[in-house]
């Protein structure tokens, strides 16, 4: 039989080794609690981070004279700008093919790369348009092999309507070997910066092919708007992650297939023009012609396809191309396009004359309360999802 002291003894060991073994569970418990609020996070952002979120920074943004692009001093005054000007959110530049392209497959994009770690260093970010129409016969629109044989010369003179006298050169997009080599350009690029984060878009120029000084056939002009729409499938494709911008003004009977074909796409919708007083842009269809301007698609398709106007010397200049108009302020341009045109983004040609004034707006309180500048912030339907 065991003593009393015996009995006290298994009793004390007892309760030591319940009590260990309560401590050692609450402990545990106290460790997976931890280890689930560590990993509940990882979790919600594993389950919420979208593959195909495009970069959306929405607001007003430079668009730099070409001449200027690796000009050290016109650059540093562009960024002085820039720093004193919260509401400018980066920089549009463009480039001819003919700059990106050296020969077939020999690609030079240092100017994109250094212009894009300058802009990074600044919290600025970058929109890039590949320029694939002239408005100089003097400019060397495409690489020298595009003149070959097989591509038909690549391009094609084209003047003002009515005149004879070249105005420049577009190319022959209905030649599917230069719409090729166009897509090649662009898989590289998308390839180099979909994913870098200050790469905030790009796009090509407008849709207007121009008058052509040669004579074209209707299915080569069909086909170069066909090809025009498998183009900008391609930069969705290589750039998921990247605002894809089209230039759209003429022709209107092609606008209505062409537009809604880049809504669906979830392309951006863009123009080389901000005209508060063009009729033809601001035309509303009619039984006698069904084909409306393209300032209509902008309000019917708000909120679905991003929107980003481009506001050119000629609006700051007057209302209208021919002139008839009146001489706007920028303030008068920058309602239109926001109230009218319904932007996200407005890329401001930077023209000596008018840039004062430019910056001047932008630095009211109005475009300076939130980051996009007063204007739309929210994201388009088109995109699966927005990231900042």
């Amino acid at each position: 039989m065991r003593t009393n002291d015996q009995l006290l003894a298994i009793n004390l060991v007892t309760q030591t080794t319940s009590t260990s073994v309560k401590q050692t569970h609450i402990l545990v418990a106290a460790l997976m609690f931890i280890i689930s609020m560590v990993l509940a996070p990882l979790s919600v952002i594993a389950a919420t981070t979208d593959p195909t979120a495009v970069k959306w920074h929405p607001g007003h943004y430079y668009t730099i004279m070409s001449w200027g692009n690796n000009n050290s001093k016109y650059l540093s005054e562009v960024y002085s700008e820039l720093k004193a000007t919260p509401a400018l959110r980066g920089i549009q530049m463009r480039y001819l093919w003919a700059e990106l392209e050296k020969s077939k497959g020999v690609y030079d994009f240092s100017s994109i790369d250094k212009r894009l770690a300058e802009l990074t260093a600044r919290n600025k970010r970058l929109v890039i348009q590949v320029q694939t129409k002239s408005f100089d016969p003097n400019w060397k629109l495409v690489p020298d092999y595009l003149k070959g044989a097989a591509y038909e010369n690549g391009q094609f003179p084209f003047s003002d309507y009515g005149s004879t006298t070249i105005r420049g050169y577009n190319i022959k997009l209905w030649n599917p070997q230069v719409r090729d080599r166009l897509i090649a350009l662009f898989k590289v690029l998308g390839e180099r910066y979909n994913s870098h984060p200050n790469f905030e878009g790009i796009g090509m120029i407008e849709s207007a092919m121009g008058q052509p000084l040669e004579p074209i056939s209707s299915a080569q002009a069909d086909e170069f708007y066909v090809n025009m729409i498998r183009v900008n499938q391609k930069m969705r494709l290589f750039f998921p992650n990247t605002m894809t911008i089209q230039e759209v003004n003429y022709p209107r009977p092609v606008l209505n297939s062409l537009v809604t074909q880049l809504r669906d796409m979830g392309a951006t919708l863009s123009g080389p023009d901000t005209f508060q007083d063009e009729k033809s842009l601001n035309f509303k269809a009619t039984q006698y012609d069904p084909y409306q301007g393209v300032y209509n698609y902008y309000s019917d398709f708000s909120g679905m396809m991003a929107m980003a106007p481009q506001v050119m010397r000629k609006n700051y200049e007057n209302t209208r191309n021919d002139g008839t108009g009146y001489a706007p302020t920028v303030s008068d341009i920058l309602v239109f396009a926001r109230d009218t045109l319904r932007a996200n983004y407005i890329f401001w040609s930077r023209i000596p004359e008018y840039n004062d004034q430019v910056l001047e707006v932008l630095n009211w309180a109005e475009q300076t309360s939130d980051p996009a500048g007063g204007l739309n912030p929210v994201c388009p339907t088109a995109y699966s999802s927005c990231t900042d």
